[in-house]
């Protein structure tokens, strides 16, 4: 008999939609509630304050988490300009700034200050951020009022597109709005990017929107919301309608190389075997491994033999390479049946 609410052991990645209003933590605490996921976890937080893609881990997924860390993230922000404010977006409080006349600011004028900052920029962590100085995150700094030095670091922008320039008259004030999409590299804040687009400008602004659309090859696009989640969870079926829209454990690692065994190689790799390969033009480093997926035997469940064609997917593998042939040796294993 069935224990009520006994958690389950299920292993995907769940591409979830946040909304805004809640910390990436509390995602991930109501999403695991509802499948009743064992073990979870979450990469590339998200502020309350922005919405979009955040990659769910259940099971072995959660061992690879820190493979998207290093993935370019994707954002579309809306920056207000005219004001600046303590937090660098809405949720701080803001100061007006009337270095220029905001109607005088061009579409020309912004794509050319924008491609200003695609490529390689020194970008200075905001206060108002995790990082921590002396084992304490500066924000926690910043609401004491205390300012800190910060080193400036070195980001990618990769891609830097103005969507729109929008000018508007709000009770005889003068708005002006900037929409942009943004790919960048790991550690960079859209906060100090908008900041910093803006005093390029000439004027202050913060951010208003932000919505993340994609980290690596994963789209938001194919991410669901919560209401969605809980449609599945109310069907006849809850857990077979919520897992079946969960991705494989290595959805995380589709920028790794490929590398697939044979049964014997396959069951000495999960033992942590090394392993010289026969490869032509291998490329060294990282590797997503498989091997041959075993059949299930009607009769006894036992997993036992190996059709041909169905690989799957056993962990990530260190490829070294010498000129003459190729050595494999285990990274990082996730539990297969062979």
């Amino acid at each position: 008999m069935a224990i009520k609410n006994q958690k389950r052991s299920l292993s995907g990645v769940l591409l979830f939609d946040k909304s805004m209003g809640f910390s990436s933590n509390q995602a991930l605490q109501i999403v695991k509630r509802l499948y009743r996921a064992e073990k979870t976890g979450h990469t590339g937080t998200l502020d309350p304050l922005a919405s979009g893609l955040l990659p769910l881990m259940f099971g072995e997924a959660t061992k690879f988490a820190a493979d998207l860390i290093d993935a370019s993230k994707t954002y579309r922000t809306t920056i207000s300009l005219g004001y600046a404010s303590s937090t660098g977006d809405a949720e701080g409080e803001l100061t007006q700034v009337s270095t220029r006349a905001l109607e005088s600011i061009t579409d020309e004028e912004v794509k050319q200050v924008c491609a200003q900052f695609v490529g390689e920029i020194q970008q200075t962590p905001p206060m108002f951020s995790a990082l921590k100085k002396d084992g304490k995150p500066l924000y926690e700094y910043a609401r004491e009022g205390i300012e800190l030095d910060r080193a400036a670091r070195t980001i990618l922008i990769h891609q830097l597109d103005v969507i729109k320039l929008e000018h508007n008259e709000n009770n005889g004030e003068s708005n002006c709005t900037i929409e942009l999409d943004v790919n960048c590299s790991k550690g960079t804040y859209v906060r100090t990017l908008g900041e910093d687009i803006a005093k390029a400008l000439g004027t202050a602004g913060y951010l208003t929107k932000l919505r993340r659309t994609a980290i690596g090859d994963l789209k938001v696009e194919r991410a669901y919301t919560l209401e969605a989640l809980k449609v599945l969870g109310e069907s006849e079926n809850p857990f077979d309608a919520l897992d079946a829209v969960l991705f494989p454990v290595d959805a995380l690692l589709g920028s790794l190389g490929k590398v697939e065994l044979n049964n014997e190689f396959a069951r000495r790799f999960s033992h942590g075997q090394r392993l010289p390969l026969e490869l032509a033009n291998a490329k060294p480093g990282r590797v997503r491994v498989y091997g041959e997926a075993p059949a299930q035997d009607v009769n006894t469940g036992v997993s036992n033999t190996a059709p041909q064609g169905t690989p799957q997917f056993m962990g990530t593998g260190i490829l070294e390479t010498d000129g003459k042939g190729a050595l494999l040796r285990p990274d990082r294993l996730i539990q297969v049946n062979l």
